[in-house]
């Protein structure tokens, strides 16, 4: 007779076992109505799954986020149903869920069309209309690739054909089409009602370039109408706000099939760069960083000591000279272990800050690689701390403070902040794992932070506390990281004389505030649609002449403001003064300003703010100290 505890506290006897679906009908039928699946013991299953003893149980529906992921887990199958009804030599291989969405790779012999996605959302909402009961089954695994084989499904078979043999696999039907599926899915197609194919990229079979080149076709589904609607305005805007886009178009940088994944900056986007390094310099020189630079090219030997040449090594760059192998750097953590241990280190020295812009390499595969987002070569504003054991939650409370302003000056109020902890396969104790998580989640509470926890998702040497931001129009962008890593300084031996006269192994924390300055910067882009705040804009002042009659006096105000510190430049081209005040708007100045003889008889300026406002007319002191304000207030 199972008892069954319900997330309230409650409990409910039954005479004999019963499914999800038979709980959720006895609390009531609007429960019963929007149940999409269960959580039995915190495993999450079918409403069709049994219950046949005492358990714990919350009933999953669209509200909640395991909803929404069955909801797409089972729109990527009812994809592959559509397709397989309207392209039937077409082979189905894997479906799962994204981030806001799903995608399919299938095998075909032609590549999909736009017109093919019409079609293809039109059989989905016919086959979502028929409400179809999705149901499970559970065959032995030989008999499973036997059961695809004959089907014609050969990528399917392979998938299961590389599972144990001794291992049952599940199946999922829906109407005419099965699927191999761990599940859990919805109870039937009638579930499925806000959904959207985006579009079709490339994929090849199983990652490897060496395989076919299969077609991925990638969608989004939501719980209900509305957020279908927000996520596709949202990304509408998100289009609009492209930093590759608006790369191009405020002539920032450019992308080069002569070394891709590497970014050309022009000498706007380089005076951006510059704006952000500085300021994070000066952030460094402020709270008691010493700033170091390390050799971009390391001895293979090394990266095997620390553990990254076992886990990296496909993502690393290496080269050879003189029979000896090395890597370009993928991080800079070891470098600065190698500094540290220059020279003997006292307990007077700890808390021992190192920062480095660090250029970095990886090599990343082609397909992965997102304008300035995702590179092979990036900087990090990467730091390490060198500090005792007691000395961790101070540092990381201090860090997070920091963190916090720094964001702030860059224009990004909400942080989201999650503690990753230890993966299945780590370095370094239990004992030293415990030290270390205790000591994140600890930081975050006294700095007053609710945060997340990410089981397993830490590094192989320590557990991060990762800070996410949340852009203008939702978006989310883990930026920041805090690890502590009790491991790697004693695999490279650093030690530090304690006050007790032994020699000690320091705790080592890695930090980084932006992460990856080019992919920081294509945040900031896309954070204010290329609309920069004054103090990071390339270009803070145009100031344009209206006749060659002016154009002495507007080379004197842009000297002038220069001479402040200010970024102005003083547009004389013979152009109509509407055309010159319009191409300064496209390329986001945030101040313009106009002269013309009365300007100049008055040694005024007529001023034009970003977003076309009219500021009207007034003395050079004033603007100046206008835009010195702007630039002051990070506005």
């Amino acid at each position: 007779m199972p008892q069954i505890t319900l997330p309230d506290g409650s409990q409910r006897s039954f005479p004999a076992p019963v499914t999800v679906a038979d709980v959720a009908a006895s609390i009531g039928t609007g429960l019963a109505k929007a149940a999409l699946g269960g959580k039995v013991d915190g495993k999450l299953v079918d409403t069709s799954f049994l219950i046949n003893g005492d358990v714990t149980l919350s009933i999953v529906t669209a509200k909640d986020a395991d909803g929404l992921e069955m909801i797409r887990h089972s729109t990527a199958h009812l994809l592959a149903y559509a397709v397989k009804e309207l392209y039937p030599d077409a082979q189905v291989t894997i479906g799962p869920v994204i981030d806001n969405g799903f995608f399919y790779d299938f095998s075909y012999k032609r590549p999909f069309t736009p017109d093919d996605l019409v079609a293809i959302e039109k059989r989905m909402t016919e086959l979502a209309n028929k409400d179809e009961k999705v149901e499970r089954r559970v065959l032995p695994r030989d008999e499973a690739v036997a059961h695809f084989k004959a089907m014609g499904e050969h990528y399917k078979a392979e998938i299961i054909a590389s599972i144990p043999a001794n291992e049952d696999v599940s199946l999922y039907r829906e109407g005419g089409f099965e699927d191999l599926c761990r599940g859990p899915h919805v109870p039937s197609t009638g579930k499925l009602k806000h959904f959207k194919l985006m579009k079709v990229a490339g994929a090849y079979w199983r990652g490897d370039h060496r395989n076919e080149m299969l077609q991925r076709i990638y969608g989004t589904a939501w719980a209900t109408k509305d957020e279908l609607q927000q996520y596709l305005t949202m990304l509408e805007e998100a289009e609009k706000r492209d930093h590759r886009k608006l790369g191009r178009e405020l002539d920032l940088f450019h992308l080069d099939e002569h070394s891709p994944g590497t970014v050309f900056w022009h000498p706007k986007g380089w005076t951006l760069w510059q704006e952000v390094e500085q300021y994070m310099r000066r952030v460094y020189r402020d709270n008691g960083y010493l700033e170091v630079k390390g050799p971009q090219i390391l001895d293979k030997a090394l990266w095997e000591k620390t553990g990254h040449w076992d886990k990296y090594r496909d993502n690393m760059f290496t080269t050879e000279s003189e029979k000896r192998d090395y890597a370009l750097k993928p991080m800079n953590c070891p470098g600065h272990i190698l500094i540290f241990k220059q020279g003997i280190k006292s307990y007077r020295d700890l808390p021992l800050r190192y920062g480095e812009f660090g250029q970095c390499h990886r090599n990343e595969p082609t397909g992965g690689l997102h304008g300035i987002m995702r590179v092979r070569a990036f900087t990090q504003d990467d730091g390490h701390i060198f500090c005792t054991e007691d000395m961790i939650l101070d540092e990381c409370v201090a860090y997070t403070a920091l963190l916090q302003k720094v964001y702030k000056d860059f224009g990004f109020e909400h942080i989201i902040y999650k503690v990753a902890t230890r993966p299945e396969a780590r370095i370094g104790s239990d004992e030293s794992w415990d030290k270390a998580e205790h000591a994140l989640m600890e930081s975050l509470r006294r700095s007053g932070c609710e945060f997340e926890i990410a089981p397993g998702d830490g590094a192989f040497y320590g557990p991060k506390i990762e800070y996410t931001l949340k852009d203008a129009i939702g978006r989310q962008w883990q930026c920041g990281t805090m690890q502590v890593d009790f491991s790697m300084p004693e695999r490279l031996d650093a030690e530090y004389v304690a006050e007790d006269g032994a020699r000690h192994r320091p705790v080592m924390l890695h930090r980084a505030i932006v992460g990856s300055l080019e992919r920081f910067i294509g945040i900031l882009i896309e954070q204010h649609a290329g609309a920069l705040p004054v103090w990071l804009a390339p270009e803070q002042v145009a100031v344009l002449n209206i006749t060659d009659a002016q154009a002495d006096y507007c080379r004197e105000i842009a000297k002038s403001l220069q001479n402040q510190g200010l970024r102005a430049k003083s547009d004389l081209r013979n152009e109509k003064i509407t055309y010159k005040i319009r191409e300064h708007a496209l390329q986001k100045v945030p101040f313009i300003a106009v002269v013309g003889e009365k300007e100049k008889a008055a040694g005024a300026v007529a001023v034009r703010a970003r977003g076309n406002k009219d500021l009207g007319v007034m003395s050079l002191e004033a603007f100046s100290e206008l835009v010195a304000t702007a630039v002051a207030s990070k506005t």
